[in-house]
């Protein structure tokens, strides 16, 4: 392998992993919803989608950087959320239809109907928020002169990244550390013996709706200075948390970030050796092959191993 090829290859590895983590912020929401209310979040992109207006109108109308509109986005959000999730799912979940999975059909009502709004709101026309460091990036051969291989780091993408490490973190933290998080836990390892133990499931449920919505929100606006935005932007990035929950496991926030971080190296790497245009049909590879050889998701492996199967 010569040095460019190599240097190629690095490149490629560092962009995957600096996309891998923003996916896994967006694949964490639709997780623990997954997890605690047992339901595909089909809306989870739209969601995200009227996070990156909110961006966008702090960003024209305000001069306001489209990073701290997290701190403003993502409380939005997770009222938006537990508004859904209070008087739209929780009532159709209780009720008892004869196809059980009413209120999948529920959440892409809602997603269809977030677009539209945005569609009426701001036309389709594509949105941008044109930040000053939109496209400068740090060189290694700034700090290391004797490097021969020249690679850079894109100085948006790993802003979104490094911002998307602290709320997994944190997000870490909440769940392992405090009483709402292990609550949290509980209900999705096993809503019953939550129940005896005290939990209070119903509203577990609520609060987990409106944080998964915060969390892909908050990505959202790490999102909006790199992508242009639309109305219908929501759909790839539905389909892209429903692989990550896939890839990694079924309510497995580990899972989700192992997974996040696997489709963005494939996706990257898709793009630079096949061309732009196959890395969706990359994302569905990998999604097929998971299906076929690792149902249970990646997390099922490393269990399979700790119980010496």
């Amino acid at each position: 392998m010569t040095s460019v090829q190599l240097e190629v290859l690095l490149q490629t590895l560092i962009s995957g992993l600096l996309l891998g983590g923003l996916y896994a912020l967006i694949g964490i929401g639709m997780t623990l919803i997954m997890g605690v209310m047992k339901i595909i979040n089909l809306a989870h992109g739209e969601l995200m989608m009227v996070a990156m207006y909110i961006a966008y109108v702090l960003f024209s109308s305000f001069h306001i950087d489209p990073y701290l509109s997290i701190l403003i986005a993502a409380p939005a959000l997770f009222g938006l959320g537990v508004l859904l999730q209070k008087y739209l799912i929780n009532p159709v979940l209780k009720v008892e239809a004869i196809i059980p999975e009413n209120q999948v059909i529920l959440t892409v009502g809602i997603g269809m109907v977030l677009a539209n709004i945005a569609t009426i709101i701001f036309s389709s026309d594509y949105k941008t928020t044109p930040v000053e460091y939109a496209t400068k990036a740090w060189y290694l051969s700034d700090y290391w002169r004797e490097s021969p291989i020249e690679l850079s780091l894109s100085m948006p993408w790993s802003v979104s990244f490094c911002v998307a490490l602290v709320i997994t973190a944190s997000l870490w933290f909440f769940l392992t550390k405090t009483d709402m998080g292990k609550s949290i836990r509980a209900t999705a390892q096993d809503k019953d013996a939550a129940l005896l133990m005290g939990v209070n499931v119903e509203r577990m449920r609520v609060f987990t709706f409106g944080l998964g919505s915060a969390l892909v929100g908050s990505a959202g606006c790490l999102f909006i200075p790199i992508y242009y935005l639309y109305p219908d932007l929501g759909g790839q990035f539905t389909l892209i948390a429903f692989v990550i929950t896939i890839l990694g496991g079924l309510g497995s926030t580990v899972g989700a970030i192992v997974g996040g971080l696997i489709l963005g190296v494939f996706e990257s790497l898709t793009a630079t050796y096949a061309g732009m245009g196959w890395a969706p049909v990359g994302r569905f590879m990998i999604f097929v092959a998971a299906l076929i050889f690792v149902p249970g998701g990646i997390m099922s492996l490393f269990k399979k191993r700790r119980l010496g199967k």
